[in-house]
């Protein structure tokens, strides 16, 4: 069917709600309340309804107003029409994860990849096997600015804070864990500051920096470390550990993995540090986008 958009010209659908509202109370007073409108306008309503139809739709009876015969007809007709256009407009739809197809742009640093995905991969593929993730390299410091150029639809990260129309919701709360390998290092557990202070540490870094929160918290406590060697890759770190006498310090996400696979040994950070919060995010309307 072909709409003729000049049948509507004369139409507001305003109009059209008032029409049923007052095909219900039978009273212009009445609907004007349900309304939130002034009789005045109400009955200016009506005025234009009955032009528009050429009936005069509602004649008085009494204390109410009866519908005429084509009044009748119209609300048949109409109250259908206006319950699915409401509907459309306004009511969600379901969503069926096992029906969904989409392909999702994630972005994350290796760590939070190597410690996540092989949880979320089996279970997504069995909650909503048609959601594909395309994981690309990202970093705290530039997520936000990431997501709102649109180069990736969520992120999981540590970053903290954001824009307002940036939504966030944690994941989990995990502390950092100093790792070493027994047969390099030997080493009582748990270390304490002037140990872990005077042993040579890998660092993983994602802006070339030399220095992290972990060297400003030994400077407070009158410490220095050495670094031997700085990486933007989490990835490098265990098999090095393997092979040289430092330390690392880690996410405790991987922390276990990695102690299991490469038998290292661990020890909680021996310094006041607080834990850190992994977070997805995402822009505000993203997820409504999705599931629409």
């Amino acid at each position: 069917m072909t709409i003729k958009e000049n049948d509507f010209r004369k139409i507001d659908l305003n109009l059209l709600i008032a029409f049923t509202v007052l095909f219900r109370e039978q009273s212009v007073s009445l609907a004007a309340d349900k309304l939130h409108l002034g009789q005045p306008a109400v009955s200016g309503m009506l005025s234009r309804l009955r032009t528009i139809f050429d009936d005069p739709l509602f004649i008085r009876s009494g204390h109410k107003m009866q519908p005429t015969a084509r009044a009748e007809e119209l609300h048949r007709e109409l109250l259908p029409l206006l319950e699915q256009l409401q509907t459309t407009l306004f009511q969600q739809t379901d969503f069926n994860p096992q029906q969904a197809t989409a392909t999702l742009t994630l972005g994350m640093t290796d760590w939070v990849e190597m410690w996540l995905m092989p949880k979320l991969i089996p279970a997504l593929s069995e909650a909503a096997p048609g959601i594909r993730l395309n994981a690309i390299a990202s970093d705290p410091f530039s997520d936000a600015r990431r997501l709102e150029d649109g180069e990736m639809d969520m992120a999981v990260s540590v970053a903290t804070g954001g824009p307002r129309w940036l939504e966030r919701e944690v994941l989990t709360t995990m502390p950092l864990v100093t790792l070493w390998h027994p047969q390099q290092l030997k080493l009582s557990v748990p270390l304490d500051t002037e140990t872990f202070a005077a042993q040579r540490h890998l660092m993983v870094s994602y802006r070339e920096a030399t220095s992290s929160h972990i060297d400003t918290l030994l400077a407070k406590a009158g410490h220095q470390r050495s670094l031997c060697y700085t990486t933007p890759h989490f990835a490098a770190i265990a098999g090095l550990l393997s092979t040289l006498p430092a330390l690392s310090t880690v996410p405790a996400g991987i922390a276990a993995d990695w102690q299991r696979l490469w038998g290292l040994e661990s020890s909680p950070l021996p310094l006041e540090s607080e834990p850190f919060e992994v977070a997805v995010m995402w822009l505000k309307d993203f997820i409504q986008h999705l599931i629409s």
